[in-house]
């Protein structure tokens, strides 16, 4: 299915726009999401805050030049309409109204409002709806439309679990369809799955990821995110040659924060030592000192380390693996890992892990010349982003390594 220009460009282009104000908010805590309200309330009292708003914002700093083009409607309050009228403060051209009313009785959005919100923008007419959240937000928006209607829809990717083929793989990346809509390219339109995992059992250390169903996103290979593979069983033995060869680096000494994922945890088991599958786990001296840490924690124990006179900065080590199918090395499942913890700890501190195969699989299907296979890098802070872009070494296997490039999109 194609859009056509003519029809593109007969009128403005009319995005529905809502926001999940809590979505993400349970990463850097190490919740493992941010399903609920009790949880929204736990890591905000632990200190951290929504990061939703500035993501979607950089979105629409990526159309600022053709705001005349195009007209927003959205929902009242922090689910849209604050950060509506913070941008036309300031963006006098930006084209927007609040065609959606909800009253938060607790003050916290909750599924409700959004299969709400998304039924009746759809009712008035948008041509696609953008939201900006998680996995469970994508369900939501999933949940609202009419299961046999061909609604466009693109995620801004704000949440800790983003296992759904519905988002975009950064939110300029959302920026750049949006603008190809714009004006009038003709831009394909595919299904895509939606997919979520259990909190509950992700927090246990289970990763069971359920289809859900599917929605129609536009069809732009490098801007629009793969969903989330898991290891085939035939890696087994390449993932324990992985494991020795990094072993015997470990075992010298030092400390090693180890991301999350079943690569590293493969290097964990060989270690004998426990190890949180999808948290981060710190070695120090051979010995797990914190398990399932939080950013907060993680920053203090570096930073404590780090000013110490007999701690060296180069004998840190973070070690992670990118998302499979997906290629995400920061930014998805592991917001633990902030844009403060990892200047602590330098871009040449960084331990890449994966095998060849899962390599291979990040390059979409006949575009290996024109792409090549790249790390994706989307920690919320662009500029710092841009830092670790450039070729990075990965371990493949034992005393071998291959070079991968990190990139923003």
């Amino acid at each position: 299915m194609k859009l056509d220009a003519t029809t593109v460009m007969e009128k403005k282009l009319t995005i529905g726009l809502v926001l999940n104000p809590l979505a993400g908010v349970g990463g850097p805590a190490a919740l493992k999401g941010s399903d609920g309200a009790e949880l929204y309330k736990l890591a905000t009292e632990l200190g951290y805050e929504s990061k939703v708003a500035d993501r979607v914002s950089r979105t629409f700093e990526v159309l600022a030049s053709c705001f005349h083009e195009f007209r927003v409607l959205t929902v009242s309050g922090a689910m849209g309409a604050d950060l509506c009228n913070e941008i036309s403060e300031h963006q006098p051209g930006f084209d927007f109204d609040v065609c959606v009313e909800l009253e938060l009785e607790s003050g916290l959005t909750e599924p409700v409002h959004t299969i709400q919100a998304v039924q009746q923008l759809v009712d008035a007419g948008v041509d696609i709806i953008l939201f900006a959240g998680g996995d469970g937000t994508a369900i939501n928006i999933h949940d609202a439309l009419d299961a046999n209607a061909r609604q466009l829809v693109l995620g801004i990717p704000c949440g800790v679990k983003m296992h759904s083929g519905v988002f975009a793989v950064s939110p300029e990346a959302a920026g750049i369809v949006l603008q190809q809509l714009i004006e009038g390219e003709l831009v394909g339109v595919t299904s895509r799955e939606v997919r979520d995992i259990d909190e509950a059992a992700l927090r246990a250390g289970t990763v069971n990821a359920q289809y859900h169903g599917e929605m129609w996103v536009p069809e732009q290979h490098r801007y629009i995110q793969a969903v989330k593979q898991g290891g085939l069983e035939v890696e087994e033995l390449v993932l324990e040659e992985i494991a020795a060869g990094l072993v015997e680096l470990i075992q010298l000494g030092g400390v090693y924060i180890v991301g999350a994922g079943t690569t590293t945890a493969a290097i964990m088991d060989k270690l004998n030592l426990p190890n949180t599958l999808l948290g981060i786990d710190v070695i120090d001296d051979g010995i797990v000192v914190l398990s399932d840490v939080s950013e907060e924690a993680l920053f203090r124990f570096l930073d404590a380390k780090m000013s110490s006179a007999a701690q060296g900065a180069a004998t840190t080590k973070l070690l992670v693996t990118p998302i499979g199918g997906q290629g995400h090395l920061f930014g998805r499942g592991n917001q633990q890992v902030s844009p403060r913890i990892l200047a602590l700890i330098g871009r040449e501190n960084l331990l890449v892990v994966a095998t060849k195969s899962k390599l291979e699989n990040l390059a979409q299907p006949g575009e290996q010349e024109k792409k090549g296979i790249r790390l994706l890098v989307d920690t919320g802070d662009r500029v710092f982003d841009s830092s670790l872009c450039g070729l990075m070494p990965v371990v493949t296997g034992y005393e071998d390594a291959v070079v991968c490039r990190l990139a923003l999109d």
